[in-house]
């Protein structure tokens, strides 16, 4: 199984302390949000090596980060020779754009480079096996802030039935993280989301995944954090310190 850490974005939502320091590189608890990802992928197995994809203008870091960080994978820094907010490829356009560089034919999983999260990813992984692509979701308990995240609805064998992307108002407070194990016989599914016309959102292509496959969610037992804005960043970074 291969990895893609999505880290190309340019987090405006987070100017000014991203305009020189990408987002995933921030820290939480004294350590890069990107590391506490690729820490957790130490001890798996199954996985063999992992892509952090970024853009023209963080590529040096994420190099200067991977030559200082000590992993027993072999990690790949992707530059998607993106160079703003504006000509970004998104995060679906990231995705292929690693799998076509790297010609990927292997089981994904793919993890948003903002996405923290509590949970050890061994049962994850198990589950994935047994069902085939899967999900991640998490409770996020609150209406408005299920107003950010893509909505889940799942049937009682937690097939995912309708996924609705950042809906106005929403029927539930089941949000989609971004942390999906895909079966390589659905990674063509990301090119006909693109052809769609959809490339920026990632939870676009589970929504088009699902109207055609099976795939599972799974639900976090531990918090999750999606870094967005500085207020998530804070709330994060008191979390893991009262952990430690």
């Amino acid at each position: 199984m291969k990895v893609v850490i999505l880290a190309g974005g340019y987090a405006t939502r987070l100017h000014p302390i991203t305009l020189d320091k990408p987002k995933p590189l921030l820290k939480v608890a004294n350590k890069p949000i990107v590391e506490h990802i690729t820490d957790k992928l130490q001890g798996l197995e199954v996985v063999d090596e992992i892509f952090v994809v970024t853009n023209q203008k963080f590529y040096t870091h994420f190099l200067e980060w991977n030559n200082s960080y000590k992993s027993s994978k072999h990690i790949k820094i992707i530059n998607d020779l993106t160079t703003s907010n504006e000509d970004r490829l998104g995060s679906i356009g990231d995705i292929n754009f690693v799998i076509q560089q790297e010609n990927l034919d292997d089981n994904l999983l793919i993890i948003g480079g903002d996405n923290l999260f509590k949970d050890d990813l061994h049962n994850f992984l198990q589950h994935f096996e047994q069902h085939g692509s899967s999900i991640l979701v998490n409770d996020v308990q609150s209406i408005e802030r299920a107003k950010l995240f893509g909505i889940v609805i799942r049937d009682e064998n937690n097939k995912i039935t309708e996924f609705i992307e950042k809906p106005e108002n929403p029927s539930s407070t089941l949000s989609a993280t971004l942390i999906y194990a895909i079966k390589k016989e659905h990674l063509s599914h990301i090119q006909g989301t693109i052809q769609q016309g959809l490339s920026d959102r990632a939870g676009d292509f589970i929504k088009h995944l699902s109207e055609q496959e099976s795939v599972s969610a799974l639900t976090l037992e531990g918090k999750w954090f999606d870094i967005g804005t500085l207020e998530l960043l804070n709330e994060a970074n008191e979390e893991y310190y009262n952990e430690n």
